[in-house]
């Protein structure tokens, strides 16, 4: 497992925090709804999207990572600035590192899903299908010959439903299945793949290539098509090291990364992380490396240090106090 050289050496801040992580949240105020990595409030005329520290991959959650809701959050909110002349998003305020207030919006029951590179681990990855034997992919026709890690001949998006288990889905079948309108589906989809070329150019320009990521979109309420929950973060995106790339990929190797493939690897090498009612405990090595990929990933992005709090008080108290006039 590679180590990758943040702007600061921050092992020892991390490791001061791998107990002070954000794992459970209760503002006593709205409606709760817990998914795998946020918590979102309903407060009325607006949502408090609290990003835990929780880390999700194969549907479950599989450790806590310090300061990864607090490099999330960030890391969206950058995006979210610099994409929004692209397309309206959902950002009212960050008065906390790991908290947004979003407006409420009618999201759409579609993860738009693009794709530069032939690659993944999960059971629904590109290359994970590709590998048995597949060829069409929601709609896409995939030549023979293709190996691991290389790029597309084109970004090809690949829609999910969001149901129990994402399901990869076709543009005809979202239609014919109803998921979206015809109009709805064209305005969004167009939205997906420039966010993704904006991310690809940005990403390359700070020595990252930008491999895949997820958007999801919905309607505020005057009807404007809006981006909401996250944007080109470690846990919706993939990214390798561009430096390093062109070598690894000519020598066999796996891209070093800035995301949590290297722990998706690591658990799956050990169990099935789809069947396995137990499993192993992720080790403090690997939980303090993926900490200090997601702060790093916000350094190349940003250019900036990352911004640690002042203290080390804990993050929930930290939370309650910086939301006070919401709640």
């Amino acid at each position: 497992m590679t180590t990758l050289q943040t702007k600061g050496d921050y092992q020892e801040r991390i490791l001061a925090n791998v107990d002070n992580c954000l794992t459970e949240t209760d503002l006593a105020k709205g409606e709760k709804y817990r998914g795998k990595v946020r918590d979102r409030y309903d407060l009325g005329d607006c949502l408090a999207m609290v990003t835990t520290d929780r880390q999700s991959a194969f549907d479950r959650v599989l450790a806590a990572i310090p300061f990864k809701g607090q490099a999330l959050n960030l890391t969206s909110r950058w995006w979210f600035d610099k994409t929004s002349d692209i397309v309206a998003n959902h950002v009212l305020d960050v008065p906390d590192p790991n908290v947004t207030m979003a407006k409420k919006c009618e999201v759409f029951p579609i993860e738009f899903v693009v794709r530069g590179y032939m690659t993944g681990s999960s059971g629904t990855s590109l290359w994970t299908v590709y590998n048995k034997g597949d060829r069409e992919y929601c709609g896409h026709s995939l030549p023979e010959g293709m190996v691991k890690n290389q790029p597309l001949d084109q970004i090809m998006l690949t829609p999910t439903t969001k149901e129990a288990h994402d399901r990869p889905i076709s543009e005809e079948g979202i239609l014919k299945e109803g998921w979206m309108s015809e109009e709805d589906w064209r305005q969004a989809s167009a939205v997906a793949m420039e966010l993704f070329s904006y991310g690809q150019q940005v990403a390359g320009e700070n020595g990252l290539i930008l491999v895949d990521t997820k958007y999801e979109m919905g309607k505020d309420a005057e009807g404007n098509l809006t981006l909401v929950d996250e944007i080109h973060t470690p846990d919706s995106s993939r990214y390798w090291i561009a430096d390093s790339y062109e070598g690894l990929h000519a020598a066999g190797q796996e891209p070093e990364n800035v995301d949590k493939e290297f722990l998706r690897l690591w658990f799956s090498e050990r169990c099935d992380p789809y069947k396995d009612e137990e499993l192993p405990e992720a080790p403090v090595d690997l939980v303090t490396e993926l900490a200090r990929r997601y702060l790093l990933l916000y350094e190349m992005i940003t250019g900036e240090a990352f911004p640690f709090p002042s203290d080390d008080e804990p993050v929930g108290d930290r939370i309650a106090r910086n939301l006070s006039a919401y709640l």
